[in-house]
């Protein structure tokens, strides 16, 4: 009875990265370091040129701006794990670090989500109201999304954590990924789970599921304002504003989807194809986000090279 009571307060926690394949760590280790050293970077570098050049001082930045701070904040919350496991093979997590992982982790999941759904309320705006755009969306209006945004997520994910605080574990348990999600510490109670399961499944629905909806809602506005336009070349024009932010929203559902299809229709699937999925979900959106807004956003684009000229000179 002891060893069950300590293991209640103290229950431990190992978390998994490609099993099989521990002998070439060092070598998985470099793609993976390369992926979150182009995140950081990226989006540090996003950051920088809106906040150096007064002309990005506009909604679209400060969206985007918000969007790059929630990469940087989802790319540090899981690296110290994902190091951890590749270059020391340290597996073992306390509880309470696997909460706070947890918490930061699905956090910034949401806040991500939101901020996409506040992007393309912007580009909305920007095509039906193009002569009100600043009006509408002025930084009164933005600093309120924005804590709306980081409000909404705080609250939505403290009490599944409180939750599972409550539950009981075995002395030893083994996760499925090389990081705290909530969906996987579940699985590892003795206790009942139900309220924790229907919490979590409220939460998915009250975040990435409205946003899912008010999204597509969103582009089925911006299609109808941009199809009654009457010039082709105008049309064109408006789209290719969209195309950047379609890119970024693509990015982060697709991984989602593809993580979920995996977990529910997937119990046959290699452990590896279960990790990989869950690397995609968390380690790309940060990665090609940056990329994206770089390479198709002419304004940032263009002062991003302005900035290695003048190094260079």
């Amino acid at each position: 009875m002891s060893v069950f009571n300590s293991s209640v307060l103290y229950p431990r926690f190992l978390l998994t990265g490609f099993s099989g394949l521990e002998s070439r760590y060092s070598l998985i280790s470099i793609p993976i370091f390369l992926v979150y050293a182009t995140s950081i970077s990226g989006n540090i570098t996003i950051l920088f040129i809106i906040r150096t050049e007064p002309s990005l001082h506009q909604p679209m930045y400060y969206f985007l701006s918000m969007l790059a701070l929630t990469d940087l904040g989802l790319s540090t919350t899981t690296l110290p794990t994902m190091f951890s496991i590749f270059w020391f093979h340290a597996r073992e997590i306390s509880f309470n670090a696997c909460l706070i992982q947890m918490y930061f982790i699905h956090v910034f999941s949401i806040i991500e989500s939101a901020v996409l759904l506040a992007m393309a309320f912007d580009r909305l705006v920007a095509i039906r109201e193009p002569l009100r755009y600043v009006a509408i969306l002025t930084n009164g209006v933005i600093i309120g999304i924005g804590l709306a945004i980081a409000g909404r997520a705080l609250a939505l994910v403290f009490p599944a954590s409180f939750l599972l605080k409550r539950l009981q574990y075995h002395p030893v348990n083994i996760l499925s990924y090389p990081f705290c999600l909530h969906q996987d510490l579940i699985k590892t109670t003795v206790s009942s789970r139900q309220v924790s399961s229907i919490y979590g499944l409220m939460v998915v629905i009250c975040s990435m599921g409205l946003d899912s909806v008010l999204l597509l809602l969103s582009y089925l506005l911006i299609l109808g304002t941009v199809l009654s336009i009457a010039s082709k070349t105008e049309r064109v024009k408006a789209l290719n504003t969209c195309i950047s932010h379609i890119c970024a929203v693509l990015t982060f559902y697709i991984p989602m989807i593809g993580l979920s299809m995996i977990r529910r229709y997937g119990q046959n699937a290699s452990p590896i194809v279960h990790v990989l999925m869950a690397n995609v979900y968390l380690l790309v959106p940060p990665l090609m986000n940056p990329i994206v807004y770089s390479v198709k956003t002419k304004q940032i684009r263009d002062r991003i090279l302005r900035k290695f000229k003048k190094q260079k000179v």
